[in-house]
């Protein structure tokens, strides 16, 4: 059966490139552009009356900023849109916040046009990371020290603590059941696990929230 296309709202101060970014994306003819907005705050609306799939979410804007706005998106939508912030430099901490806060992942606006609709495509359809290794990057310039890791560390069984050093390179849910030589059921069991016992949204923030507890090591 066909897929319905992947909903997109572009959220960027400047009219330039959203509308490069729409020229790219609804040329697909599996992605349709649903909104746009020039401020967090409007994205916040655009979001909330359009309820697409995806938003790419600048991450410097007025008013409100991506980060502000993808919180607010993630607190009061029910069944909210996968969020990934769009940044002219991969070491800004705007973005390693804005992945805190709950955006999927994160595109740079120098990115070609073959990896912006594989992204797009990647983030409403797959159970994996957008760009774990740069993810990687970002938890290593930002990782702290934590002496007393957090309560949830003690929670995780051996296996689910498994899957969380799998997911924090990247693997799908598939790809760990090979790994782990499970069934793909038993891994989205551990993953759903996961998520409740770090109290995070997603796969991207519960791997952030492993690197800040050192329970998983950045690698270069």
């Amino acid at each position: 059966m066909t897929r319905p296309p992947v909903r997109i709202v572009l959220a960027d101060d400047e009219r330039m490139v959203r509308t490069a970014l729409r020229a790219i994306l609804s040329a697909e003819p599996d992605l349709e552009i649903a909104g746009e907005a020039a401020t967090g705050a409007e994205a916040v609306s655009v979001v909330r009356e359009t309820r697409p799939d995806v938003v790419l979410m600048d991450v410097r804007m007025p008013e409100t900023d991506g980060i502000r706005a993808t919180e607010q998106i993630l607190a009061t939508l029910a069944e909210p849109p996968r969020i990934v912030v769009v940044t002219t430099f991969e070491n800004d901490s705007y973005v390693y916040d804005a992945l805190r806060a709950g955006a999927a992942g994160f595109l740079l606006k120098r990115v070609d046009a073959d990896t912006l609709v594989q992204s797009v495509r990647l983030v409403a359809h797959s159970d994996t990371l957008l760009f774990p290794a740069a993810v990687r990057t970002l938890a290593a310039e930002h990782a702290r020290a934590n002496p007393d890791p957090p309560a949830w560390v003690a929670r995780l069984t051996e296996r689910e603590g498994e899957v969380l050093r799998l997911m924090a390179t990247g693997l799908t849910n598939a790809e760990i059941a090979e790994r782990m030589r499970v069934g793909s059921a038993t891994v989205k069991t551990h993953v759903a696990s996961v998520l409740a016992k770090t109290g995070t949204r997603d796969r991207t923030q519960a791997v952030i929230r492993a690197y800040e507890a050192g329970f998983t090591k950045p690698v270069s």
